[in-house]
């Protein structure tokens, strides 16, 4: 986690390219152009881990790991932190666990920002000038939350809160309802950024997109900050969902967003 932090708030200091071009199918761009812009000078086996295919199934996911880790790893000097210490072990069966581990921290980084970003161009693209980076993707983590729902095993602390929970029971939290309840949201249903303009998300009872904030995920200070960057790009080049796409599909999913959005020019 030291590794991947390190690496993403160097990407946030590289200038940013006035020739990219984002549009296309999202998230799929987007989880491209982070791949590249944190892990480009990695070695090809370990941006390879990156691709989205790999999500088709897992076992396809650890063969390419198991046949990666049979050769040693020789990062350059301008590879990312977390390439250097996946490079570190010189045993097979440490050096496949160390690749394991490079695609269970870096994955959840480019495809949580990738979808969320897509989550807010469907949701309300094109923009208008006043609304705030950081307003808009509130609202899209309010409306499709990353982590739709959230287990907690049994605990006898459970009860002090609320004597209806045993303290054997375990406590399953969907943050999916709980973002659209109308007792805790005006126009609960509405995409509405505007609103966060007079709301705390660290205040707010039932808003828990990263898990509650005495637990918050740890990637939330990564997942932000690189968000709005690649939000603001979108806006500067005025892109937007196209005219000709009027559904999209949202699998319900351990990320919850959208399947695929195709973005275009205004």
């Amino acid at each position: 986690m030291q590794a991947i932090g390190r690496d993403v708030r160097a990407a946030l200091k590289k200038p940013i390219p006035e020739d990219v071009d984002l549009s296309g199918p999202w998230p799929h761009v987007g989880h491209v152009y982070l791949r590249d812009l944190i892990l480009g000078r990695d070695p090809g086996r370990l941006r390879f881990l990156m691709d989205r295919i790999l999500e088709l199934t897992p076992k396809l996911t650890w063969a390419v790991i198991a046949t990666g880790a049979l050769l040693p790893l020789r990062p350059g000097a301008e590879a990312s932190a977390l390439a250097v210490a996946t490079a570190a072990p010189a045993a097979y069966h440490e050096r496949r666990y160390a690749m394991g581990m490079y695609r269970r921290t870096a994955a959840p980084v480019c495809f949580t920002i990738s979808t969320l970003v897509a989550n807010a161009i469907w949701l309300g693209a094109p923009f208008d000038d006043s609304l705030s980076n950081r307003h808009i993707l509130y609202e899209a983590l309010r409306l499709l939350p990353p982590s739709w729902n959230i287990l907690r095993n049994a605990s006898p602390e459970y009860t002090a809160i609320d004597a209806r929970i045993g303290p054997k029971d375990d406590v399953l939290i969907l943050p999916l309802v709980s973002h659209r309840a109308p007792a805790l949201w005006e126009a609960a249903n509405e995409f509405l950024p505007e609103r966060w303009d007079s709301l705390n998300p660290d205040e707010l009872p039932g808003y828990l997109p990263f898990g509650h904030k005495s637990e918050r995920c740890w990637g939330q200070h990564m997942v932000l900050p690189l968000a709005e960057m690649f939000l603001n790009m979108l806006r500067q080049q005025k892109l937007t969902v196209s005219p000709k796409q009027t559904m999209a599909l949202v699998p319900l999913a351990g990320l919850l967003g959208i399947a695929e959005v195709q973005v275009t020019s205004l």
